[in-house]
């Protein structure tokens, strides 16, 4: 140990050959096949051993093999054999009980400080309802209606979810189809020359006991345990503690058929119906390659509620009601095939009357991408944490009435 500490380190960097050092050689005992050399004391040896620099000692693993040992390069400083320390939290039985273990818990438990940065820091305690929902959080303001985020929804309180997960849980297939299928239905009614005003008693009528076994769910556990059993599969598990989006869905179709034109009115609704179905289902298979525009709101589902707008917007004021009208009604279209600029608009451009309209497919054309733009925009927009049910209707009628009163 003495004459290890006295040597010094060399004057030019140590090449490392496939054939041994002499120091080596001396170590094993093999001589080289070229030379002699007598026989050598034991004093010799010594002093040999001394004047010649030896390796610096490292530490290897007993999982290295001999050839890893002989490829490694020597280092003056010993290698530290200890394994990295993990960048995410171990999964231990601490996790099903409740109990969140982190990065600097495992610190702390291994004897580490904590950064200087963090000494200072507040401690923040999550707690768990032993379900895979949302914590309980750890201020004392109780839940806000911004925590129930009803995309993605978490798993283990509603029973078909875990049975379920692919079908019920990840795509929402039962609660697809049924969202997909008030489009048809308003279709239907359409070709059946009903009136909005008519519709809307009805939705109405359902909306209020739908409401009130809300509340009365919310407020009696067993029945609550009920409800979700039988109507689970349509269901999201944000909804459990939440509000049924069937209320919102209801008044949303109640405010949009009631307050505006026919034409605008099954506009808003067939928008609700099927771009928020297409966003939700694209978005959740290709929203992960794409940007993200907000929270549970991606580039690929606001792209497949604007495609699916335009298409929705060319069927309705395209196909359906030119060929399957005039109905009971149509009269009072807002869109009746031609777009023209406002006359104040028009004079200020020096523009005449007959070149301030257009009409057919042109005019088409741009309504058509006028209602994608209003449908992909109200999807994504978030207004006081409404439920898009609600919000997706409205504006995309306030949107489609407004440009109309303009443009109309």
């Amino acid at each position: 140990m003495a004459s290890r500490g006295k040597r010094g380190v060399p004057a030019t960097p140590r090449v490392i050959s496939p054939s041994p050092t002499p120091s080596e050689r001396d170590e094993s005992g093999q001589e080289p096949s070229s030379s002699y050399s007598g026989p050598t004391t034991r004093s010799a040896a010594r002093r040999r051993l001394a004047a010649t620099p030896q390796p610096a000692p490292e530490e290897l693993d007993e999982d290295d093999s001999p050839d890893l040992r002989r490829a490694r390069t020597r280092s003056r400083s010993p290698i530290d054999t200890r394994k990295p320390g993990r960048l995410t939290s171990r999964r231990s039985e601490n996790a099903a009980n409740g109990v969140r273990t982190t990065v600097a818990d495992t610190k702390k438990a291994n004897g580490q400080p904590k950064p200087q940065s963090q000494q200072h820091l507040p401690a923040k305690i999550d707690t768990t309802n032993g379900h895979l929902s949302p914590p309980a959080p750890s201020t004392g303001h109780g839940w806000s209606w911004r925590d129930l985020s009803r995309s993605p929804s978490p798993l283990g309180l509603i029973p078909i979810h875990r049975h379920w997960r692919t079908f019920v849980h990840k795509h929402e297939v039962p609660r697809k189809a049924l969202h997909v299928s008030i489009g048809f239905f308003v279709v239907w009614l359409y070709l059946s020359g009903t009136q909005t005003r008519a519709v809307c008693p009805y939705l109405m009528g359902a909306l209020v006991p739908i409401a009130a076994v809300d509340v009365l769910r919310h407020h009696y556990a067993p029945f609550n345990r009920l409800y979700v059993k039988v109507l689970g599969a349509l269901m999201r598990e944000s909804e459990y503690a939440g509000y049924n989006g069937v209320i919102f869905y209801l008044l949303g179709a109640w405010a949009v058929l009631y307050f505006f034109p026919k034409d605008v009115g099954v506009m808003g609704t067939l928008l609700l119906s099927w771009c928020d179905t297409a966003a939700s289902t694209f978005g959740r298979l290709y929203g992960r390659y794409t940007p993200r525009i907000r929270r549970g709101k991606s580039l690929a589902g606001s792209l497949a509620a604007f495609i699916v707008g335009v298409g929705t917007s060319a069927f309705f004021w395209g196909w359906l009601a030119p060929t399957k009208g005039p109905l009971p009604g149509d009269e009072h279209f807002m869109f009746t095939g031609s777009l023209r600029l406002p006359s104040a608009l028009a004079d200020a451009v020096g523009l005449e009357p007959a070149k301030a309209a257009i009409s057919g497919g042109l005019a088409l054309g741009i309504m058509s991408v006028w209602s994608g733009l209003v449908a992909a925009a109200s999807e994504v927009v978030d207004i006081f944490g409404w439920d898009d049910n609600l919000t997706i209707p409205v504006l995309s009628g306030l949107g489609i009435w407004g440009f109309l009163k303009v443009f109309g």
